[in-house]
């Protein structure tokens, strides 16, 4: 059975050798002892979000710090391609479900798209709230699927923005139903690309035609990802394994 995983702050691990004491404090040192209740030989992993791991042992523990002995020390480097979702908001938390299974899928990154169909719109202090929603939902799945990077989850880009996004990436595919070409064999063709791949997928409704134009325009293309029309909330991480397997990150 794999360690659990406790967040400790950027940079915090770069100093930390084999044998090395860590002390974690805080919200962590809580759940980690109140929570989890573990206690002294039990062992667990320490992740600073941005790649770096350290394996180790409880060395001793209370209600408010937990100390770790360190037994190894794993950088994981940031892979290539990076794979982005652009997510269109939806309703019922079906954008959630979606970003959620695609974090613990591997996905590097998630973009908030407020797209021409989308039901639910964020405006206002509704989007802040909205953005730190997206945000916790995506900490907390990485630390359940025991990864050491937490993907970046950009600001929200209503469709006009996202066609200007579309260029700076290495290769963008819309996911749409009326596509000819498969997603897994427009994906094959680009194998060694370095950079970063948008994986879009639109709303309940649907992407509009004029969206599907513009971003087409910008550089995108479309991609079919399979014989059967997915809900929002499963297209992304249906898209995430094929990019997975396609590209060899599986």
């Amino acid at each position: 059975m794999s360690n659990p995983v406790f967040f400790v702050p950027a940079g915090s691990l770069d100093e930390v050798e084999p044998s090395s004491l860590v002390t974690v404090d805080g919200a962590e040192a809580r759940h980690a002892v109140t929570v989890k209740r573990l206690s002294a030989g039990e062992g667990v992993d320490l992740v600073d979000e941005q790649g770096t791991r350290v394996i180790g042992t409880v060395d001793s523990s209370d209600a408010g710090e937990l100390v770790v002995r360190a037994l190894e020390i794993v950088r994981e480097p940031a892979v290539s391609p990076r794979l982005i979702l652009v997510q269109a908001l939806a309703k019922g938390d079906r954008d959630e479900q979606a970003i959620e299974s695609a974090t613990e899928l591997g996905i590097d990154g998630v973009i908030p798209w407020q797209s021409d169909r989308s039901i639910v719109r964020w405006r206002g202090d509704r989007a802040a709230k909205a953005l730190a929603k997206w945000r916790s939902v995506i900490r907390a799945a990485t630390k359940q699927s025991r990864r050491a990077r937490t993907p970046e989850v950009e600001d929200v880009l209503d469709s006009a923005a996202l066609a200007r996004r579309i260029p700076r990436s290495g290769a963008a595919f819309v996911l749409h139903e009326d596509a000819s070409g498969s997603l897994a064999s427009q994906l094959d063709a680009i194998r060694e690309l370095d950079g970063e791949v948008l994986l879009i997928v639109g709303p309940e409704g649907g992407i509009s035609p004029s969206e599907v134009a513009a971003f087409q325009e910008a550089g995108a293309r479309t991609a079919l990802l399979g014989p059967h029309v997915l809900r929002s909330s499963s297209a992304g991480p249906a898209a995430l394994v094929v990019a997975n397997t396609v590209l060899g990150r599986w």
